[in-house]
């Protein structure tokens, strides 16, 4: 077979089509535990780190813990709190994961706790989605996709343009 040929440019179509992730894919559920609002945003060229928020919502009656979380786009990802104390901010690794109470939700979003990718890839672009794997403690592995939406963004529901 020629490349260029039609079944060829056909079955790159389907990959591509297969390949990409689903529109919808902003909420996944493991166990008792939902993940939703998945979001990053938009980095300026060459920008090193970017930050991920997302909602876990626990319908069961034992906590459980994010302890880690990975992607594709960034060499390293780990679990943030920013703080404010005395007009000095700042930001560190959550020792020991992020517990998630029976019955209730955590919300990671900017200025509190939230994901941090390090060492990026690439940029990060408004519009393109970031796969994530979330790593609980008795769930086990919960994989997403978090949507890159603008630069300066404030969530998905604060009607910040997606």
């Amino acid at each position: 077979m020629q490349l260029g040929t039609p079944l060829t440019a056909l079955c790159a179509a389907a990959f591509v089509t297969l390949a990409a992730p689903p529109a919808s894919a902003q909420t996944a559920t493991t166990g008792t535990l939902t993940v939703s609002d998945l979001w990053t945003r938009a980095t300026p060229p060459g920008a090193p780190t970017a930050g991920g928020y997302l909602t876990v919502a626990n319908s069961g009656n034992e906590a459980d813990r994010l302890i880690a979380v990975s992607t594709p786009a960034a060499a390293m990802s780990e679990l943030h709190r920013m703080e404010m104390a005395n007009g000095v901010m700042t930001m560190r690794p959550v020792q020991d994961g992020i517990e998630v109470p029976p019955g209730g939700t955590v919300t990671l979003a900017p200025g509190g706790l939230h994901i941090m990718f390090m060492a990026l890839a690439n940029d990060l672009t408004e519009g393109g989605t970031v796969p994530v794997v979330l790593t609980f403690e008795k769930v086990g592995t919960v994989e997403a996709t978090m949507r890159v939406m603008a630069l300066g963004a404030t969530g998905p529901a604060a009607g910040s343009g997606q």
